[in-house]
């Protein structure tokens, strides 16, 4: 799927360490992620970043084939786990999650700095240090930008929520190719013959199932808004499976695949970022604590077209979201808001796109249906997810 290309706002990691480039940048920032921007900007000139991008995410897709029982073997000596169920062999994506404790940066300067040496004996020896490495890096590029929205909107409540909770999810994913799948498939049927052989119980599973996958053939993750404060995304790898050893194939790419709905120009756009920057992206929580200063970002992730459907991607997210126990204040104003914001998203969205414009309404719950006065961030998260995903949620079966 092609369309309309958007280039978010870009700045260097030294224009949020300089207190006076920040001071001159924080206007832009603001308007990048305030309500008439497209919720989200990017940054670049990470030192150490790069590295360690190369290092963990083409990791994705080596786990991600891997036989079942040697990857569970090496989640678990790395302490990851996963959201969606890898058994599935009709999944469209894998994802391995790991929750991570905030950690000062060992300087005063924001920056990717290995704590340990990249070992090169084993091709996973790296994998959870590189995870956690990347990980509080962008935990750091998230506070940073806390701070600046915080000075711009007054109150301090961003960073100090995200100083509060101290944690984050951090998520390595896979983004699977068609070979990907035919390769899974096949690996499931040989299994599936080896267990019938043995007596063993046969699970057979069916596509469309939870988190990991989309029912439009050109989407691999559907249409959502993010529920924490902000994501962080690496700029994604593109990996081709047309050879045995699998090839970066970014240069043949034009953009991220990310496609997002810009509200105040009421049009879709593929998000274009640079190599080795960093995404920073609006979550509904965020929209709640500054009432509607910060605009969360409508989202999907599109698969290539059909001449491309060897290719992979691969990323690594890290969603800051405030500690489970956080309280949501929603005052009269704040619910008002909401509510006719939803109703006005919904009714731009239905006047134009017309490849999404008959579904998005429909598989997308209102955020005003899903949050209360007083209601806890997991209460909050519990009911989203139940919304999109539950067994009576708009994506339940998508």
């Amino acid at each position: 799927m092609e369309g309309e290309i958007v280039e978010p706002y870009q700045l260097s990691l030294s224009d949020l360490v300089d207190r006076k480039r920040c001071q001159l940048i924080s206007r832009n920032v603001m308007e990048a992620l305030g309500p008439n921007g497209p919720g989200l900007l990017c940054i670049t000139g990470v030192l150490g970043s790069a590295l360690l991008r190369r290092k963990l995410l083409p990791m994705a897709r080596k786990l991600a084939l891997l036989d079942p029982d040697k990857r569970n073997r090496i989640l678990k000596e790395h302490q990851l786990g996963s959201d969606v169920p890898l058994k599935n062999p009709e999944r469209l994506v894998s994802s391995f999650a790991m929750h991570l404790n905030y950690q000062p940066p060992p300087s005063s300067q924001p920056g990717c700095v290995l704590g340990a040496k990249l070992e090169e004996e084993d091709e996973f020896n790296n994998l959870g240090v590189a995870f956690k490495e990347l990980g509080f890096c962008m935990m750091e590029l998230g506070l940073s930008i806390a701070r600046v929205c915080d000075r711009e909107i007054g109150g301090g409540f961003l960073e100090g929520t995200l100083l509060d909770s101290c944690t984050a999810k951090g998520r390595l994913i896979h983004y699977h190719s068609a070979a990907d799948n035919s390769f899974l498939r096949e690996e499931a049927e040989k299994r599936r013959r080896r267990r019938k052989q043995s007596g063993k119980l046969v699970v057979n599973y069916r596509n469309g199932t939870g988190l990991s996958a989309s029912r439009h053939f050109n989407l691999w993750q559907q249409w959502h808004y993010d529920y924490g404060i902000f994501t962080i995304l690496t700029h994604p790898l593109f990996l081709s499976s047309h050879s045995h050893s699998c090839q970066d194939c970014n240069l043949i790419t034009t953009h991220s695949y990310l496609r997002i709905y810009h509200p105040s120009k009421n049009k879709f756009y593929m998000v274009k970022t640079p190599q080795d920057s960093f995404i920073v992206q609006i979550g509904e929580s965020a929209d709640i604590l500054s009432q509607g200063k910060l605009r969360s970002t409508l989202h999907c992730v599109c698969r290539p077209e059909k001449l491309l459907e060897h290719i992979s991607r691969q990323t690594f997210a890290v969603f800051l979201q405030p500690k489970w126990s956080h309280s949501f204040s929603v005052s009269e104003y704040t619910m008002e808001h909401l509510r006719s914001d939803s109703l006005q998203r919904q009714q731009q969205i239905l006047d134009t796109d017309e490849v999404s414009k008959a579904d998005i309404h429909r598989i997308v719950p209102p955020l005003s249906s899903r949050i209360r006065d007083g209601m806890t961030f997991a209460e909050f998260s519990r009911e989203t997810t139940k919304q999109y995903y539950g067994g009576s949620g708009l994506q339940s079966n998508r």
